[in-house]
């Protein structure tokens, strides 16, 4: 790995200060030298909505890289990218699931670390007063964390991002129930990462899977990013034998040479528990 990366300079696409947390790791553990190049990544999409997200999370990480990549002239780039919503075993819970992207010109790789967690302030909610404001403020950690205000459609649907202190809260609402219509206005946790340090740790633990998968090298030509493709189902019940839901086996496949790779048992147990068995527990 080291002769890939050493010495090599790579550039972090953002505008958030994510280097604040993804930096530090990169460089320590590829020994490269990260940049932060001026550009705009609001152009691929806003957590606010008034900017459309070009494609879907993987792909709007891709634009963001290759981005840094053109307007800088290197070859080895870095990009985030979150998405909130249900969590998908539990839909009532949140969740943040941030992806990290490395692609690497020279060598033609692409690498991608994730983080999946229901530690996240993510919310929102339509309010028609100050104390309401501030009783969703008190819920979601303000104000070390940012909030965002939208206006109604009425006066052009205006949204105040990055509010940080009390005093911004109480003018931003007041102002905005004013000019509004329907004597309601709509706030939301300001999910950008500089105004999220929640999600700034969780930056943090997907930029750490993107390192532990590029010290996963092909067994058969050694290039980093042996990864998981496939998770087949099938592991069978401890009493009755019949294939259940749960992980049998993972699937590895080399982005280079497609050498493939079984691990069965990924997740340390080779038999079911009955309680997840359809025919012992239908």
């Amino acid at each position: 790995m080291s002769s890939l990366f050493s010495h090599r300079v790579g550039v972090l696409a953002t505008m958030h200060q994510k280097e604040q947390v993804m930096a530090p790791l990169l460089e320590r553990h590829l020994s490269i030298q990260v940049i932060v190049p001026q550009i705009d990544t609001d152009a691929f999409g806003t957590f606010t909505r008034d900017v459309n997200r070009r494609g879907n999370q993987l792909e709007t990480a891709r634009c963001k890289a290759q981005h840094a990549l053109a307007v800088t002239s290197e070859t080895l780039a870095f990009a985030s990218e979150g998405s909130f919503g249900p969590y998908p075993t539990m839909p009532l819970l949140a969740c943040d699931r941030e992806i990290v992207m490395l692609i690497d010109q020279t060598n033609h790789i692409e690498v991608v670390g994730q983080a999946l967690t229901t530690e996240t302030n993510y919310s929102h909610q339509t309010i028609r007063s100050i104390q309401e404001a501030e009783h969703f403020s008190a819920k979601v950690g303000f104000p070390e964390h940012g909030l965002v205000v939208m206006f109604d459609s009425s006066v052009g649907g205006e949204i105040v991002k990055g509010i940080t202190t009390a005093a911004q809260l109480r003018q931003t609402v007041e102002f905005a129930l004013s000019q509004s219509s329907t004597a309601k206005v709509h706030i939301e946790t300001d999910m950008r990462a500089l105004y999220n340090p929640t999600r700034m740790k969780v930056i943090e633990q997907a930029t750490h899977d993107l390192i532990r998968k590029i010290n996963q090298h092909c067994p058969n030509c050694a290039c980093p990013g042996f990864d998981v493709v496939e998770l087949k189902q099938g592991l069978q019940c401890d009493w009755c034998n019949t294939p259940t839901a749960l992980t049998e086996a993972a699937i590895y496949r080399c982005q280079q040479c497609n050498f493939t790779q079984k691990d069965l048992f990924p997740e340390g147990l080779n038999r079911a528990d009955p309680s997840q068995c359809l025919y012992c527990n239908p």
